[in-house]
């Protein structure tokens, strides 16, 4: 660990209550437990000195590395290619269930498919992001870290000691293993989180059998999928990805597994994005839907509805975020011990834009609920009486300054797309209202949704820019405004549409890809740029192909697939080297490429 891989050069694998990202080199250097917000155990990504690691590698020997996954699963494979063998490396996580747990299960099997390779295994987990103390239990079967809170056995799979030329270290903090293989040999690991049991040796045909279950249990998962468009491949392996950031016990879907990855190499940006946006698990249900995942979207909604319920109860507004089990607590803290990724800190974990006021989230939240109500998931009695005074709060808060969608630290402003997706909240409880024929002040919403759609187009639209701009007063652009057309707000050939859509071309566009808006020009209380973010490049497809420009959004989306990782992922952003930057992979990223490629499948098809 002597270097920090690039981000997109990792894998991700998962059992839908925590996960692992693996590097092109056979470094696991990301795993929190029990959950996806614990501390984390191996944590390297983030202090390659003290973080912990748990590397399984060729030794000695200059190769090539690549990774894939079998077809159809999230396994990961990481091959490495030498003149004298080749190798393979094959992890996963056999699915934990819907039951919270702290027990997990990580399978790192080696093989060697040609020739011989020499292989190191080298585990130091460093529990509590490097702070906590830990002790080693070595047993004739195996070993046992013990940490604060969480224990870690490793059991071998296979007899490893039996491969040729093996020698093993151990020291009160780490164990080490190295041997030669030979073509046809296997061995591996079981990492074990909080098992009752002393360590074993795990036998061959008991990790193949993991492995085929785990396998399975995907691919049946996946071909519940409708999808079948232009896209079919990357479409999947984004349903995938968002499966495994979703936590199983309670359905929550977080913005991304990592914590601390810098939007700037070298910046102050950096933030713990483990934990679940009302915002983007809203816009989850769109994705779902859209592919035939009906009992994902039910079970957020679900999830949904216990926050709704909880903000109902205690008298207050939905909070931004929440942890995976729906507690509101995210307190913001510094992990100065860490340097940070490439040396890029603070280091942080926790939150502390959940105190924030974003009134955008009020319109995703009954945007998804009109949306699946279409889909015949409806709203019980009680979720709907408790939604009236979502809205009715709403109706009394909307014209306020806010912190806006991206969570600004400079102050509250009168942001546009706060005012639009308040205008979405109203108008879709209208709709569901009158759909269903439930009992609501239809006539107050009315009003107050038309209030809305009329300040935006007088203060939101700046003569002189001829476009729809961030905040009132200001004439700065934001990308968070091409999906106006999207939620119906207006039409996508009218002349004020038309000439905001140029005026983005114009200013936050950089060879197909998409800022999110200009720092400088509108300074948002951090020091230092950023790369373009992902999540508006999809959107910028998806306003292109709506204004008829269908060539242009299908060129501009083959490109922001040639961004993608080795294996399909996507981070938050993009710097202008074209490496991928911020928390990998990103929820946000994957859901609007979902979105976007079954947009523009009906739309081309239509044409």
């Amino acid at each position: 660990m002597d270097r920090y891989p690039a981000v997109e050069g990792h894998g991700l694998i998962g059992d839908l209550q925590t996960a692992a990202l693996i590097s092109k080199d056979g470094t696991l250097d990301w795993f929190c437990a029990p959950r996806f917000d614990s501390p984390s155990i191996f944590g390297g990504l983030l202090d390659r000195r003290i973080g912990g690691h748990f590397q399984v590698c060729p030794e000695d020997v200059d190769y090539v590395s690549k990774q894939l996954y079998v077809p159809g699963t999230p396994i990961l494979i990481t091959r490495f290619l030498s003149k004298d063998g080749v190798g393979e490396v094959t992890d996963f996580m056999p699915v934990a269930g819907e039951q919270a747990s702290d027990r997990h299960r990580l399978i790192r099997l080696i093989r060697v498919v040609r020739g011989t390779m020499r292989f190191r295994v080298d585990c130091q987990p460093r529990f509590d992001y490097g702070r906590g103390p830990q002790d080693l239990d070595a047993h004739a079967d195996g070993n046992v870290f013990r940490g604060p809170t969480l224990n870690l056995t490793l059991n071998p799979i296979g007899r490893i000691e039996r491969v040729r030329g093996t020698y093993r270290e151990r020291t009160a903090e780490s164990v080490c293993v190295v041997g030669t293989f030979q073509e046809g040999d296997e061995g591996g690991v079981l990492l074990d989180t909080a098992s009752p049991d002393p360590p074993r040796v795990v036998g061959l045909e008991e990790a193949r059998e993991l492995l085929e279950q785990t396998r399975d249990f995907w691919r049946r998962w996946l071909d519940r999928s409708r999808y079948t468009g232009r896209w079919r491949e990357m479409v999947e392996r984004s349903a995938m990805t968002l499966k495994l950031m979703t936590y199983a016990p309670t359905g929550a879907l977080i913005a991304a597994p990592t914590a601390g990855l810098p939007e700037r190499i070298g910046g102050e940006r950096n933030w713990d994005y483990r934990y679940t946006w009302i915002r983007d698990a809203s816009f989850s249900v769109h994705a779902l839907l859209g592919l035939g995942f009906v009992d994902e979207a039910r079970q957020y909604l679900r999830w949904l509805s216990d926050r709704v319920r909880d903000a109902h109860d205690g008298g207050v507004p939905l909070q931004v975020m929440y942890r995976v089990d729906g507690s509101p607590d995210l307190t913001e803290e510094v992990l100065g011990h860490l340097e940070g990724y490439r040396g890029s800190g603070p280091v942080r974990v926790g939150n502390a834009a959940a105190g924030q006021l974003q009134l955008d989230i009020f319109g995703e939240t009954l945007n998804s609920i009109h949306l699946a109500d279409a889909h015949g998931l409806q709203s019980s009695y009680h979720d709907w009486l408790r939604l009236t005074r979502l809205v009715d709060w709403v109706c009394a808060h909307w014209d306020q300054p806010e912190d806006g969608i991206w969570e600004t630290r400079a102050g509250r402003q009168d942001f546009t797309y706060g005012r639009l997706m308040s205008w979405v909240a109203l108008d879709r409880a209208i709709r569901l209202a009158q759909r269903r024929g439930r009992p609501a002040d239809t006539a107050r919403w009315t009003r107050t949704r038309d209030a809305i759609y009329e300040q935006i187009m007088m203060r939101g639209f700046h003569a002189g820019r001829r476009a729809f701009v961030r905040h009132y007063g200001g004439n700065v652009l934001d990308a968070a405004l091409l999906t106006m057309p999207t939620v119906g707000f207006i039409s996508p050939t009218d002349p004020m549409w038309q000439s905001t859509l140029r005026a983005i071309d114009a200013e936050l566009v950089s060879d197909s890809l998409v800022y999110r808006y200009d720092p400088v020009a509108s300074p948002d209380g951090l020091p230092g740029d950023e790369g373009t973010f992902s999540m508006c490049t999809f959107w910028y497809v998806q306003a292109l192909a709506e204004s008829g420009r269908l060539d242009d959004a299908r060129l501009t989306f083959e490109k922001m697939l040639t961004y993608s990782s080795d294996v399909g992922l996507y981070a938050e952003e993009i710097a202008p080297t074209g490496e991928q930057i911020g928390n990998f992979p990103q929820a946000f990223s994957h859901l609007s490429l979902i979105s976007t490629a079954v947009n523009l499948d009906r739309l081309l098809d239509s044409r």
